[in-house]
């Protein structure tokens, strides 16, 4: 259902904070024209934390009237709220989406219970395709392999956004959910490592950066290309460690304003990155050849 390079997309912001819709817009048709096979608005990487929820459904709405069903759209619709996770979730499928990303709940620290509580509350109210992130160092849950195959019987979860980076975790995922059920990586260093343990594709943030590169890395995957997806993956490495360099999106955001996509600015409390890293930032997109 979900596979290749899809991108964890930033949400472009003016000098004065506000949303800047006409960029964010030129954002996604660049993606989608440079060869990204989803768009995944309104993660983390999106800035979700900081937006109010009119400003969340207004940037779900663009990406969805930009795309115009050429690509995916996997909506960001979490919250540590399952009544406002719920909100989220129907207006995504109202609003169009393909699908909804739902992160564990952040704060709270459920059981194992509680998170299957939680998913089988919002997948019972919302009838599209639901996609579990689990990410425990934003979080702190983890959600287990034993709790994510009870979910993965239910007909509305359909996948997760893995960003363990634990690559045996894959293989019982699989053994434990089945093949059909979408395992996408949610960490850039070890997507095509996660692709050999059984997976179908990444939510990445260097995407935002590196979008046809990353494209053509997830091709020559499929395409049994196996050395030209690794020539890929060793060519991206500088910019994966530059985009994490500080708390993410910092760099990526920085990196988008340095290629004219948007302003570098961050919603407090997330900090404009500090000198040392915008030098890192720029030496690494010069170095993978995305600047001159």
């Amino acid at each position: 259902m979900f596979k290749g390079s899809l991108v964890a997309l930033m949400t472009p912001m003016r000098a004065d904070g506000a949303v800047d819709e006409d960029a964010f817009a030129k954002f996604v048709d660049w993606q989608i024209n440079e060869g990204t096979h989803g768009i995944v608005p309104v993660g983390t990487t999106g800035e979700s934390p900081t937006l109010s929820h009119d400003e969340h459904r207004r940037v779900v709405e663009i990406a969805i009237s930009v795309a115009r069903g050429r690509v995916p759209v996997i909506a960001g619709a979490g919250s540590n709220s399952t009544a406002e996770a719920i909100e989220l979730t129907r207006h995504a499928k109202q609003a169009g989406a393909d699908a909804a990303l739902v992160v564990t709940p952040y704060y709270n620290k459920p059981t194992q219970e509680g998170l299957f509580l939680h998913y089988t509350a919002i997948a019972d109210s919302c009838d599209i395709p639901v996609i579990i992130y689990n990410i425990p160092g934003r979080s702190i849950v983890d959600m287990s392999v034993e709790t994510m195959a009870r979910l993965a019987k239910h007909k509305n979860i359909v996948g997760v956004k893995d960003a363990t980076a634990n690559l045996t975790r894959p293989l019982h995922t699989t053994r434990a959910c089945g093949k059909d059920f979408v395992q996408l990586s949610g960490e850039d260093h070890t997507a095509v490592a996660y692709l050999a343990s059984g997976g179908h594709g990444c939510i990445s943030v260097s995407g935002n950066i590196a979008p046809r590169l990353l494209s053509q890395m997830h091709v020559a995957w499929q395409e049994g290309r196996t050395a030209d997806a690794m020539a890929i993956q060793d060519r991206l490495v500088p910019l994966h460690d530059a985009m994490f360099c500080e708390t993410s999106p910092g760099p990526v955001k920085y990196a988008a304003s340095l290629l004219g996509h948007g302003t570098a600015h961050c919603r407090l409390p997330m900090a404009p990155i500090a000198e040392s890293s915008k030098a890192r930032v720029r030496a690494a997109l010069t170095e993978v050849g995305l600047l001159n």
